[in-house]
């Protein structure tokens, strides 16, 4: 049975042409395109990969699933034009708000990391979220930042038994379990929206990665007996119902797929 508030989030993240421009010492002549084609070319040669390292990572949305009390609720942080900074605002102020568990999909090893460099920053007031007990005892035994707290529980990290060797794709686990996995959109696709103005889409996109995320979690619970098959078919049938009550045409898609597999 689900006690506690959890929030289940996701990131997307752009490239920061604006930090690469400056710590790579790109000339001003260079457009942003050429900005991200040059730091790919270095990174190749650097480290052999050209995903770009979490500082360089511009959070453009984060999507959350909210299970608190008796209620469920499923949205983006801000609107289609906050800024990065206001998103880490939102994020970091209910956190703090509400104290949850926090649940991901390779947060530990992608999304809290960012966070993390792009709150440095802005300097943003993250509250209890750094806390190892200075603040409270609590936190001294159960915090967000130990891999094997339960504060915040990284679903890819712990399923792999924390080994990543074994760590396999959200989009793989969810479609194995019968849940509808990516559907018109993947992360390296963002970018590319987001240069055409495509916010609304990118949203869209992380709040049904962020309810893939949430189904696996819930089907952990099952396996694990934290949850009982009824109390994970009314956690199901409340995802259900609120995505009807919401009518957003990317959740209903997302729904739509989803019973075409059961």
């Amino acid at each position: 049975m689900i006690t506690s508030p959890v929030l289940v989030f996701d990131t997307e993240t752009i490239p920061d042409t604006q930090g690469l421009r400056k710590t790579l010492k790109i000339d001003d002549k260079f457009s942003e395109d050429d900005v991200v084609n040059i730091a790919k070319y270095y990174y190749r040669q650097q480290r052999g990969t050209d995903f770009f390292p979490h500082q360089f990572q511009k959070v453009v949305a984060i999507s959350c699933v909210l299970r608190h009390s008796e209620s469920l609720e499923i949205w983006s942080l801000g609107e289609v034009e906050s800024s990065e900074e206001e998103l880490l605002k939102r994020f970091f102020d209910g956190l703090n708000r509400y104290l949850p568990t926090i649940v991901s999909w390779n947060g530990s090893g992608f999304d809290l990391p960012v966070l993390n460099y792009r709150s440095i920053l802005y300097g943003i007031d993250t509250g209890r979220y750094f806390d190892q007990g200075e603040q409270s005892n609590d936190f001294k035994y159960n915090n967000y930042l130990n891999r094997y707290h339960t504060r915040h529980l990284d679903l890819m990290d712990f399923l792999a038994l924390f080994g990543g060797r074994s760590n396999a794709s959200l989009n793989h686990i969810a479609k194995l379990c019968n849940f509808p996995g990516k559907l018109d959109m993947d992360g390296g696709a963002v970018y590319d929206n987001f240069k055409q103005g495509k916010i609304d889409e990118i949203r869209n996109y992380c709040e049904t990665d962020v309810l893939n995320t949430y189904l696996v979690y819930l089907r952990l619970g099952l396996i694990r007996n934290q949850l009982t098959l009824e109390e994970y078919s009314r956690e199901i049938e409340m995802i259900k119902n609120k995505i009807d009550y919401i009518q957003q045409e990317h959740l209903l898609e997302f729904k739509k797929v989803w019973e075409s597999n059961d």
